[in-house]
């Protein structure tokens, strides 16, 4: 398989559809192939939008591509487009691959919504934190898959993952692709199985579209590697524990026994992601002062909030994201304060830039978030005085601190097309490698 000529056939894209045009565009491609594509309605999300699955191929196996399932992470969206028209119009794939496809383009139509102020503005960084918005852990697609262990027990599923589920347990997948982004950090995947061979596959393909490896520190904590930049996937007895979620789709996929992939690109690319030089500091001296600063922003919210919670009156999305995300904030603080292996050991360059990328993100999205909740506030004419004075000192702070993430930048935005390109190779190369294997 030439997977680089199907990355070559990914076409431009300016900006991320809006839900509907996406859903749109889905309609369009079923209409003008009704023999090869079929949707059909799977679920419904929390607020009624209907959850639907695109099914193109024969089999024998099943795949599932999970697109969007945080939604301010819409690369995704992009990928299963270009997957689906490169499906139809190459038969010899579909057989060298042997799967039938089962395609959730957009996993949180209702979270995407209200991100949508910037899905037409992808490079502007002061547009994705104005318009931001993602919901804590527990209220995630992705992570509020059940989980049962030991002194644990996660039995909540929001709607979108029951529908999600529903169409594992039909199917019983052997291949789950679930497609992510992220803002500043290079690329980098997961994987369910130690598998070196496919993992060194993965880790090649960045580089056709010129995008570095995240070297830095993996997102998840203790994330073991297979090879460099590529992680095998933490548990969600570890991860749905720590933080009072779920587990991933990766913990549901396993019970059918399937290979499971994540795939994280970014937004912004910069080459010291991937410089694994010394930084001139030591690696204990970056972790403090990263969390002096993150004690810094949650004690900002956390008076903030203290200063209007008597007035609030809307029931907002934004409000329970703020809360539940300084709670997430506290928590990675307590895990920071855990010893480390060897704290005089020199920093890398990979590690300082993405430590100091990681508090701009923080700030700008849970500063963005907060605004977003006062906002919602005034609309409604809820104008105390205790939230237009709060409004005004947090506006402030969220100049101040957009100014210094301006002037220490994440390197220079990814085209969507690149993002989506290197996100539709691993999916082919996933399948290509699980296929290859079944056949010896």
């Amino acid at each position: 398989m030439n997977v680089a000529e199907y990355l070559g056939r990914v076409p431009r894209r300016a900006a991320f559809p809006s839900v509907d045009a996406l859903q749109a565009e889905l309609r369009e491609r079923a209409a003008a192939r009704p023999g090869l594509v079929r949707s059909r309605r799977i679920g419904t999300s929390r607020l009624g939008e209907p959850l639907h699955a695109v099914t193109v191929g024969e089999g024998p196996a099943d795949a599932v591509v999970i697109a969007g399932p945080h939604p301010n992470e819409p690369v995704g969206s992009l990928t299963v487009l270009a997957l689906l028209d490169l499906l139809c119009e190459e038969p010899a794939l579909r057989a060298e691959l042997g799967l039938r496809w089962h395609i959730v383009a957009c996993a949180d139509p209702d979270g995407a919504r209200l991100n949508e102020g910037w899905y037409g503005r992808p490079a502007d960084r002061r547009a994705y934190a104005t318009h931001f918005y993602r919901p804590d852990l527990a209220d995630q697609v992705e992570w509020t898959f059940p989980l049962a262990t030991a002194g644990y027990r996660f039995d909540r599923p929001l709607p979108e993952t029951r529908a999600l589920m529903r169409l594992m347990d039909e199917v019983r997948p052997s291949l789950v692709c679930s497609l992510h982004n992220g803002e500043y950090q290079g690329a980098f995947f997961y994987l369910n199985r130690h598998d070196a061979a496919l993992a060194r596959r993965l880790a090649a393909l960045p580089g056709l579209e010129g995008l570095p490896l995240h070297h830095g520190e993996p997102e998840l904590p203790g994330a073991a590697p297979i090879v460099p930049a590529v992680h095998l996937t933490p548990p969600g007895s570890r991860v749905g524990r720590a933080f009072g979620a779920g587990g991933s789709s990766a913990d549901y996929a396993a019970a059918f026994g399937a290979l499971h992939l994540v795939t994280e690109v970014p937004a912004w690319a910069d080459v010291r992601v991937a410089d694994r030089s010394p930084a001139g500091r030591a690696y204990g001296q970056v972790l403090a002062e990263g969390a002096a600063a993150r004690r810094e922003l949650i004690g900002t919210i956390e008076a903030g909030m203290r200063a209007v919670a008597a007035d609030l009156s809307v029931r907002s999305p934004f409000r329970r994201s703020t809360e539940n995300t300084l709670e997430t904030y506290r928590r990675l603080g307590e895990l920071e304060e855990e010893p480390l292996p060897d704290p005089g050991r020199p920093a890398t360059v990979a590690e300082e830039f993405g430590h100091r990328q990681l508090l701009h993100l923080m700030r700008l999205r849970l500063l963005g978030t907060f605004l977003r909740l006062l906002d919602a506030e005034i609309a409604a004419g809820n104008l105390t005085p205790a939230i237009r004075e709060r409004r005004r000192l947090l506006a402030a702070q969220f100049e101040t601190w957009y100014g210094q993430a301006e002037a220490d930048p994440p390197g220079r935005p990814v085209e969507p097309r690149r993002s989506a390109a290197v996100q539709l190779g691993a999916v082919l190369t996933a399948a290509h490698h699980l296929a290859a294997r079944t056949a010896r």
